[in-house]
């Protein structure tokens, strides 16, 4: 249950709060002084604070400074009469949540509680996540030495620095939100928040509220107030996944907002000033889109000030024993099987699969491996077991693209030589007996394809 410190010298004021409280389902605590507050503060943890500015003994704005030496998190909910509302602008300044005039409104009272505690939530999963899935390796989750992974590590060491707006490209899974993260990391809002947000994923009806907040009843089903995601990320950084995908007449509302910073809930006249950085990205063709009169262009050079394009996994396939390796420490360590390795024939089977769900496909197949094996080494049987696609794809059936018969047949001898060194547990000399060669030959090719 959340807890909520509830600070005012007027015990019939206190008291009216914590019922209200109550009857949102929260728990509370009161406190009659700052320095009576401070106390309950370094004794227990508290979501929320709810405090008056004026009170005898230590001031409000004293007790809200050194609470903010404390926790510089929490959310701040000013109680404040007409007069003192410069104390209370002043507050905002320092980093209240929101202040609320006396007499109040019971429906705005509980509106700004569940936006703080919904913050409070945003703040605490942000945290997890960052924890969760951005281990301290360089350049957190992304991994790679491909010359086109390290043309992408110098542009997210350029580009975090700055404020513009960055538009990441690429096919789906090839980790178009571990770039943005990269950028956020790196940058001075690095200890703000990072709020992605799926445009995909969320009804076109419904993805106005969640960019920009709505009021109580602004729509059917809109039975509470909810702040948007441009708020959560104020002083942050707003991830919008598949921009693509946002509705055109919402592209408009979306351009106002990058060029002025200011946010209107829906169903609200409120103008909230925000500065947020915006990263999006697409697997789409954005300029196929302009032209179908599907996506803005104001809005497309808006968004893409710079571009990112992430290759797919098989354009950079010494990339992937990299990667397989580092999700493997990561699973294997929390599945407490941190001994686990991979085989060196398995990296031939890995070589040779083309990945069609780029690295999200390769992270589950880790997770897969981790759990299914009994064995000390993961080796190239037990993978190719994992990956039927590979035994599906004869190897006489290669594709003919823009590099004609040559390409063809290239392709076809690359696979070919993976599956005889798989074959062979990665022994040279049996993978060229087996593929009627000298070994010498073979120590060419591998060289030729980069194997």
């Amino acid at each position: 249950m959340k807890r909520v410190l509830v600070v005012d010298d007027e015990r019939k004021m206190r008291r009216v709060l914590q019922m209200l409280l109550e009857q949102m389902g929260l728990e509370s605590t009161p406190a009659e002084s700052g320095e009576e507050a401070l106390a309950c503060f370094q004794q227990e943890k508290f979501d929320l604070v709810l405090t008056d500015l004026r009170m005898p003994g230590m001031g409000g704005m004293e007790w809200f400074t050194r609470l903010r030496a404390l926790d510089a998190e929490v959310p701040v909910i000013v109680l404040t009469a007409y007069g003192t509302v410069a104390m209370a602008v002043e507050a905002m300044k320092h980093g209240a949540f929101d202040f609320i005039l006396k007499p109040f409104d019971v429906d705005a009272v509980e509106v700004v509680i569940r936006n703080a505690l919904e913050l409070t939530r945003y703040r605490t999963e942000n945290r997890y996540l960052r924890e969760r899935y951005d281990p301290p390796v360089a350049f957190e989750s992304l991994v790679g030495t491909s010359p086109a992974m390290q043309r992408i590590f110098e542009l997210v060491q350029r580009l975090a620095p700055t404020k513009s707006a960055v538009l990441i490209t690429g096919e789906t899974g090839t980790g178009k939100e571990l770039v943005a993260r990269a950028i956020h990391n790196r940058s001075p809002r690095e200890g703000k928040l990072f709020v992605p947000l799926n445009c995909a994923a969320i009804p076109a009806e419904l993805l106005e509220s969640e960019l920009f907040g709505h009021t109580r009843g602004a729509f059917t089903g809109a039975h509470t107030a909810r702040i948007g995601k441009f708020e959560i990320a104020d002083g942050g950084t707003l991830f919008l996944d598949e921009i693509g995908d946002m509705p055109y007449p919402l592209q408009a509302k979306l351009l106002r907002v990058l060029q002025e910073g200011i946010v209107e809930p829906v169903g609200s006249n409120r103008r909230v000033p925000v500065d947020v950085r915006v990263v999006s990205s697409t697997n789409g063709d954005l300029a196929a889109g302009m032209q179908a009169g599907t996506f803005r262009e104001d809005l497309f050079y808006r968004l893409n000030v710079f571009h990112i394009e992430v290759p797919p996994l098989r354009e950079r396939r010494e990339d992937v024993r990299p990667l397989f390796e580092s999700c493997l420490r990561r699973f294997a360590s929390e599945l407490g099987k941190s001994e686990l390795r991979l085989a060196p024939d398995a990296c031939a089977v890995l070589e040779a699969y083309d990945w069609p769900g780029n690295v999200r496909e390769l992270q589950n197949l880790v997770e897969r491996a981790v759990v299914l094996s009994t064995a000390a080494e993961i080796d190239g049987r037990f993978l190719g077991s994992l990956l039927p696609a590979i035994a599906a794809a004869p190897p006489d059936e290669p594709v003919l693209d823009e590099g004609g018969l040559d390409g063809a047949v290239s392709q076809l001898e690359r696979k070919l030589i993976l599956r005889a060194l798989a074959d062979s547990d990665d022994n040279k000399a049996e993978a060229a007996r087996r593929l009627g060669v000298s070994e010498r030959t073979l120590w060419y090719k591998l060289k030729k394809y980069r194997l």
